[in-house]
């Protein structure tokens, strides 16, 4: 799951990547609005975490421009504002959520977890597709009933298809979701072919059927035929 941290705390926004990153998030952190709001019009997220209080503007638009542009980010105001007012507005605006600061990291990564969860899977801890079962506070993934090893990618990129079901993946678009801005300094995407290839043996091998399909030209989709 990729997290951006849009936060001019320094101090803080590394303890929270540092903390998430450990709990198996990518994390990008950038420190203003100009920035802030660059990353969002480009890349994708599975939340963004954004404080109000940037040096060079103000994090509610960022948040109306998230909604104008019509992106699905999960959008958690971080914020030492904690008047009723800033909360009405920025729930007005689209927030999912709203911390105070100063907050307990572990607080931050259950709500975050919270909100990905309706975001993508209805709020369920436990994720069913047919003869596959994902738990995702356990980090396991079960085929028929029976446990199968994946690697810490490989179970993201599943958790990617499946949150994607019938759409056509680029592989872009999933070096991005499983690298974050580090996939702009690859040379090519071979890596990904290398995932792919992996996680669908390792599916294939249990007897699940072949939910991921190959679009030549354009990338990957998981499909129910």
């Amino acid at each position: 799951m990729k997290i951006l941290i849009v936060e001019d705390e320094q101090e803080l926004a590394k303890s929270i990547a540092a903390y998430l990153s450990s709990n198996d998030f990518v994390c990008e952190v950038v420190n203003s609005y100009k920035l802030g709001l660059e990353k969002v019009s480009i890349y994708n997220y599975d939340c963004v975490l954004l404080d109000l209080s940037l040096p060079d503007g103000n994090g509610i638009e960022i948040l109306s421009h998230l909604k104008e542009i019509h992106k699905t980010e999960g959008i958690i105001i971080i914020s030492a504002k904690e008047t009723l007012d800033n909360r009405i507005e920025c729930f007005q605006k689209g927030a999912d959520d709203y911390l105070t600061k100063p907050f307990h990291l572990s607080e931050l990564l259950v709500r975050i977890q919270a909100l990905i969860r309706r975001k993508n899977f209805q709020g369920s801890n436990v994720i069913k597709f047919n003869e596959i079962s994902i738990d995702l506070l356990a980090k396991s993934t079960q085929v028929n009933e029976k446990e199968i090893d994946l690697t810490k990618k490989e179970f993201e990129l599943l958790l990617f298809l499946i949150g994607n079901n019938n759409k056509v993946l680029s592989k872009s678009a999933i070096a991005e979701h499983l690298s974050g801005d580090m996939a702009d300094m690859l040379d090519n995407h071979d890596f990904i072919y290398a995932h792919i290839k992996n996680l669908k043996k390792k599916l294939n091998d249990s007897n699940c059927t072949d939910y991921i399909k190959t679009v030549y030209g354009l990338g990957y989709k998981w499909q129910n035929d």
